[in-house]
């Protein structure tokens, strides 16, 4: 049984009913929730004596079934490997083990690197619209210079996994400082909400004494709440 519903409520509206009826069968949930959430249907499904994967769809309706539709499963290592041949037609089957909660938690954090990256963009496109700049001309420029930043993940990655801020050829966090964009911003009559978040990001390591380190440290900002 595939399920892909409107979020986890409507879920256990769907399947709640018929509950008694599950046992034995493969339930593969694609619906987007929290890990938290698919956790708990996992031990829902189990508690019915169903075989239970739970998945993350990274793809928009169009992409299914074509280059570069990517879906995320986690929970049952059986049911996965016996559906793999179907779950292959909708697009690359990538399995991140039997947690559950798994697949959810790799989803969102995907879904905000994007969500964040789009906001940036936007934020860019009101900078300058409002020197009377149209959208589309902004993306010309702005699509190019994203991709080629995203080539940099594998280098912050690197250094987060090594935990050594300090390596040399990084952009140290005193030259990465916003200020120059966030008066830009206001001066152009927009809201600074979308670069402040990152400026104060990067403020928390300065005033902490690590401003000569790389930019990659902004992650013990994250990792460490205010």
């Amino acid at each position: 049984m595939i399920v892909c519903l409107f979020d986890h409520a409507s879920v256990h509206e769907v399947l709640d009913p018929v509950f008694g009826d599950l046992a034995g069968r493969t339930v593969i949930n694609v619906t987007t929730t929290s890990p938290a959430k698919s956790r708990e249907l996992a031990a829902w499904a189990a508690a019915a004596g169903i075989d239970y994967l739970d998945g993350g769809i990274m793809a928009v309706p169009a992409m299914i079934g074509q280059p570069g539709s990517s879906i995320l499963y986690s929970g049952s290592a059986a049911a996965f490997e016996q559906n793999k041949p179907l779950l292959d037609l909708w697009g690359e089957s990538r399995y991140y083990g039997e947690d559950a909660g798994m697949a959810s938690l790799y989803d969102l954090a995907l879904l905000a690197g994007m969500y964040v990256m789009f906001a940036g963009f936007v934020h860019g496109a009101a900078m300058v619209g409002a020197a009377g700049v149209p959208a589309r001309e902004f993306a010309a420029a702005a699509v190019p210079w994203l991709s080629a930043m995203t080539g940099g993940f594998e280098g912050f990655a690197t250094v987060i996994d090594g935990g050594d801020y300090s390596v040399d050829g990084q952009q140290s966090l005193e030259f990465s400082d916003l200020t120059d964009m966030v008066t830009a911003s206001a001066d152009q009559g927009i809201s600074t909400e979308v670069i402040g978040m990152v400026q104060n990001l990067i403020r928390r390591q300065i005033d902490a004494g690590h401003g000569k380190e790389g930019f990659a440290r902004i992650i013990e900002s994250i990792r460490s709440p205010a």
